[in-house]
């Protein structure tokens, strides 16, 4: 890990150090608040886990020569094993997301909020969707539990002959997948975001143009799904959580380095799409031939169709498919709604979108990438309590963290999409309509990051059609409340109507979950409720008084001194909630568990 983190650092340091000359002076900002921060979360990080492992030996964890008693922690081991994987995942998921952040601001600074932008993410969504659908949507609900299967009770040989199946398989009809899209490219286009054909604009022609160069996205980063699916089974989890950073690089590098050279500067992106797949691919290759799982891909796709390991991902697949592309559908549908809107819509929305992100993928995704193996493998071992548990282990994490994200964005969104975005082209009024945008998205973050919590427990047991028919449901209601919000809040009620509909979803699957006796509340749960809500009230007024006194979009001249604000205020916020927590007396070792 520590090697894996060190060469990234260096990476990320080659690159600020090729952007000395001719590079924009906000570029050192982000690049440098980005490094920082992450420095930051490696240190808390180390700190975390070693303090867990101190504790674990009977000791406490002490600041300040021992006088401040920090927390007192009792894991049990394979809780512990967890932990500091949680920990090691959501370290590197949060590279991720930084650089993507530096990514998004490089765009704002040097493409602004226009029409062109618009077309690039409508464009880069097609790719994206099909992506969340075939790939790391319904192909891994599918995949891994089956995978975890066959390592457990059919030994290596069966495991490495299934895997060389799905990588032929892959392969090939992604190929197909890839060349179709591209040619009906303007057929996509229109249905996606049918505002722009109407519009008669140059929209029109970039996204068509976009879609083309991007769609063999979809074959490189299907494959590295499928890889980081295997890596994840024999508890690789470090690869797969960098790999994502590569796109971002990638799409840095073709903004400074490739854009000035174009007649279109905006369709160097394409490319840096495009290069970033290509790098994912080749960064879990090595990773997979360490552990002797390199794929073979066959030319005999007929044979490998019919492998029955296959035919099960596949029957599997067909719900799970029509599970995901209900929510996909959903975000068509919002898309071709924000298309229709003012100018703008589309970007606003997506810099929305990647704040949000970030606590869902710190704390979501990383807990749904080594919930799901775990969940799995109770399940075969026919564990129901440790089943139970360890979905009890991660919904407790999910309320103490992401609870507090969701305040964050609801009360101090602007201070951040200034200080992120508020550059070059990118208006103080852009401001204010991401803005809104990541308040009613802050709305629904919980409901977004307990569905993927709640959801694995539902596919470790290979039960796919009860997501399905809550997704269903779903859909409807949250096209219901488009009619509704839109027309009172523009592209913000698109943002809520999301909102709405992920917190319904969390509620009936963990409905669902209950009502199967799947999942039985450990106790403690009431008082735990409400330490951390008292704590949120109280880190909630803090950040509501710091945004509020400072004008942080006339900060625009000076950009490190907004910044270091930003990072004081968001460390005192920080510091007032587990405070709190502590002055009430919270102990984690509510989540310890005998047998795991």
């Amino acid at each position: 890990m520590v090697c894996i983190e060190y060469y990234i650092a260096q990476t990320v340091m080659a690159i600020l150090l090729s952007m000395h000359r001719g590079a924009p002076k906000t570029c050192y900002t982000a690049m440098s608040v980005s490094f920082c921060t992450y420095a930051f979360c490696w240190g808390m990080r180390r700190l975390v886990v070693n303090g867990v492992r101190t504790v674990l030996c009977g000791e406490a964890i002490n600041i300040t020569r021992g006088r401040y008693f920090l927390f007192q922690l009792s894991f049990s081991k394979p809780f512990l094993n967890l932990l500091k994987t949680l920990a090691a995942v959501s370290s590197l998921t949060m590279l991720s997301r930084i650089t993507g952040l530096l990514r998004e601001t490089l765009i704002a600074r040097t493409f602004g909020v226009s029409e062109l932008t618009d077309a690039f993410y409508v464009a880069f969504r097609m790719p994206n969707l099909l992506r969340r659908l075939f790939a790391e949507g319904a192909f891994a609900q599918a995949f891994v539990p089956i995978l975890g299967e066959f390592k457990t009770r059919k030994g290596d040989d069966e495991t490495r002959a299934l895997i060389d199946a799905i990588a032929t398989v892959l392969a090939w009809l992604l190929t197909v997948v890839s060349l179709v899209g591209a040619l009906a490219a303007p057929v996509v286009i229109a249905i996606v975001a049918s505002g722009f054909a109407d519009q008669n604009t140059q929209a029109y022609p970039a996204a068509v143009w976009m879609t083309r160069v991007m769609f063999p996205y979809i074959l490189f980063i299907s494959l590295v799904a499928m890889a980081s699916g295997v890596l994840n089974t024999w508890k690789k989890f470090a690869i797969p959580a960098v790999t994502p950073v590569l796109l971002n690089v990638a799409m840095i590098a073709a903004a400074l380095l490739l854009a000035p050279y174009l007649a279109q500067p905006i369709y160097a992106l394409a490319y840096g799409v495009i290069g970033g797949g290509i790098a994912q691919l080749a960064l879990q290759l090595p990773a997979l031939a360490r552990i002797g799982v390199l794929p073979r891909i066959s030319w005999r796709f007929l044979d490998a169709w019919r492998h029955p390991g296959v035919q099960r991902v596949l029957k599997q697949m067909l719900p799970a498919t029509f599970a995901v592309s209900v929510a996909q559908l959903s975000l068509i549908i919002n898309t071709n709604y924000a298309s229709r809107l003012v100018a703008g819509s589309v970007s606003w929305l997506s810099y929305a979108d990647r704040l949000m992100e970030f606590p869902t993928a710190l704390l979501g995704v990383a807990l749904g990438t080594i919930l799901l193996p775990s969940l799995s493998r109770a399940h075969a071992d026919g564990h129901a309590q440790s089943y139970s548990a360890l979905l009890d282990w991660g919904l407790r994490l999910t309320l103490l963290l992401a609870l507090p994200a969701a305040v964050a964005l609801l009360v101090f969104g602007r201070p951040l999409t200034a200080t992120l975005f508020h550059y070059g082209h990118f208006s103080a009024f852009d401001v204010d309509m991401t803005n809104r945008a990541l308040f009613a998205y802050g709305l629904g973050l919980m409901g977004m990051i307990m569905v993927k919590i709640l959801a694995p427990g539902f596919y470790a047991k290979q039960d796919i059609r009860t997501p399905v028919k809550i997704a269903v449901v779903v859909l409807v209601a949250t096209q219901l409340v488009n009619l509704w919000a839109v027309p009172l809040f523009g592209h913000a009620g698109l943002a809520l109507s999301i909102s709405l509909g992920a917190c319904a979803n969390a509620l009936l699957l963990l409905r669902g979950l209950l009502r199967r006796q799947i999942y039985s509340p450990e106790p403690g749960w009431p008082r735990f409720i409400v330490q951390v809500s008292v704590a949120v009230i109280v880190m909630g007024l803090l950040l509501f008084y710091l945004a509020s006194k400072i004008d942080w979009v006339a900060l625009h001249a000076s950009p490190w001194l907004r910044a270091i604000l930003l990072i004081t205020c968001c460390g005192l916020a920080a510091l007032s909630y587990f405070g709190v927590l502590r002055g009430l007396g919270l102990r984690l070792s509510i989540f310890h568990k005998k047998t795991m």
